[in-house]
């Protein structure tokens, strides 16, 4: 069975703050009452910014989606049922209560496929980091984390080396 055919990513709205209680409470309920071949992923997707604060900069991550969770399963009555009746669910996104599921385009632009990610660099590799307030500044990768899809490079800012973690999307290699 291929991992298309292992069920569909679908969209619930939580209570806004309590995205990560539900995937927590969903996992426990997931494992509880063997549903492990209904409901294979549950993700809160999250994104790296930058904020310069007391004159530092600082990586900080924030959900995409405030309110919303993803999940990829196999929709049954009984899936569903236990998905809508998790503590902080609201509903599921669609028309009326039957749940839509993501395209596949739709789930390649939120980057939750759950193959990891490969880039074609190693660490001590130079980059050019593409977006974020350090866009266009050469640096080295110091670090490689494939199972979280980011990298930490190390780049010389008003003479000083400063690290920075890159998503695999946020620079090129020279």
């Amino acid at each position: 069975m291929t991992d298309s055919d292992k069920g569909k990513w679908y969209v619930v709205h939580t209570y806004s703050g309590h995205e990560n209680k539900v995937k927590a409470n969903l996992e426990k309920l997931v494992e509880n009452r063997n549903m492990q071949d209904y409901i294979f992923n549950i993700e809160v997707p999250m994104e790296q910014y930058s904020e310069v604060k007391d004159g530092k900069l600082k990586q900080k991550e924030r959900k995409k989606f405030p309110g919303y969770v993803l999940i990829k399963m196999m929709m049954t009555d009984e899936s569903w049922y236990l998905v809508r009746n998790t503590r902080g669910v609201t509903s599921f996104v669609g028309q009326g209560s039957k749940p839509i599921p993501l395209t596949e385009d739709e789930v390649a632009k939120l980057g939750v496929q759950g193959k990891k990610p490969q880039i074609d660099a190693e660490v001590g590799d130079i980059i050019v980091i593409r977006d974020n307030p350090f866009k266009d500044v050469e640096a080295t990768i110091q670090e490689i984390d494939n199972e979280r899809g980011k990298v930490k490079a190390l780049l010389s800012m008003f003479g000083r080396e400063t690290v920075v973690e890159l998503n695999y999307d946020q620079f090129y290699k020279i």
